[in-house]
């Protein structure tokens, strides 16, 4: 495990629990580099001062704040600190509630939380009274020089925390042009509804996440060995015409057909009618599962909204 990014306590009460905070997250992405497309040499950027246009080290160089025309306040990291000493050492839990009453919408970044030292006890009553009572911990913490909302969860033996949004961090939807909500006022038939129950159906199981992986970064790759094989490292790619895959406008598609089509191709086996899905799934954990951005939702607790079930995938 790397280095921890973070050291405090979690707070609630008179409760203090010493913890460590460790990235959860290990992101697959490529590193490309700047070309310049006249001659294929590297790009590079330069930290400069505006005054003397000669580059600054990062040695050299401070946080400052602009308070009046090119007048600056310098901030250190001890100045972030005694901003609110007590925010920046304590993921400080202010109320506990059902894990399905936060929206999807509103999760960030994961993080591990390790018991520090003498905190192994403490820790632990954390973890198992959140796990019996189906509850998660609503805590702000500030990480570096931002205050964050969070959740504190369950996982396994292991203490979670996920940065939430503000509310005021997303976007209202008025502006969008959404389809109006109703069968008939969105156009939308009996029978596809029921075709489309019969699809969701047939695709339906339980979350696997080993299931699911990066096929692109393969698809990515394959392509840059490639453009090495042919000869082909400098050359820029046009855009082509498109191909057969391009999806087809839904205007012209027959929706029931379609999904009629979707059915005989449904690779999940359908379940049996008398099969009752709950009774098949793993002992409840409080425990917020990342995967695009969605989350998987603990068996036993029931829904926020109980005709949208959530389910992060």
């Amino acid at each position: 495990m790397a280095r921890a990014l973070w050291k405090g306590a979690i707070a609630f009460g008179l409760v203090h629990i010493p913890v460590e905070l460790y990235p959860a997250e290990d992101r697959k992405s490529f590193k490309f580099s700047m070309l310049d497309k006249r001659d294929m040499s590297p790009v590079g950027y330069k930290r400069y001062s505006k005054k003397s246009g000669k580059e600054v080290a990062w040695d050299d160089i401070v946080k400052g704040y602009e308070y009046e025309k090119e007048q600056y306040v310098v901030l250190s990291d001890e100045d972030f600190r005694r901003a609110n000493v007590k925010a920046t050492q304590t993921i400080d839990i202010q109320s506990f509630v059902p894990a399905d009453e936060i929206p999807l919408e509103y999760f960030e970044t994961p993080y591990f939380l390790a018991p520090g030292p003498r905190g192994q006890k403490v820790y632990a009553l954390l973890r198992e009274t959140l796990r019996a009572t189906k509850r998660i911990a609503i805590a702000q913490v500030v990480i570096r020089t931002t205050q964050h909302l969070a959740a504190v969860t369950v996982n396994g033996k292991a203490l979670m925390l996920d940065t939430l949004r503000y509310q005021d961090e997303l976007r209202d939807m008025s502006g969008l042009d959404l389809p109006a909500e109703g069968l008939k006022s969105a156009g939308v038939t009996a029978k596809e509804i029921e075709l489309a129950k019969r699809l969701v159906d047939d695709m339906t199981g339980h979350w696997k996440p080993g299931d699911f992986k990066d096929t692109y970064h393969d698809d990515l790759m394959a392509r840059i060995k490639e453009k090495i094989k042919q000869g082909e490292t400098k050359e820029i790619t046009q855009p082509g015409k498109d191909d057969e895959s391009t999806p087809r406008s839904a205007q012209v598609i027959d929706l029931a057909d379609l999904l009629k089509q979707s059915l005989g191709k449904a690779g999940t086996p359908r379940k049996s009618a008398s099969r009752k899905p709950e009774a098949a799934r793993s002992p409840p954990e409080l425990r917020v599962v990342r995967g695009a951005r969605a989350t998987a939702k603990p068996a036993g607790r029931g829904a926020a909204k109980p005709a949208a079930k959530r389910k992060r995938a």
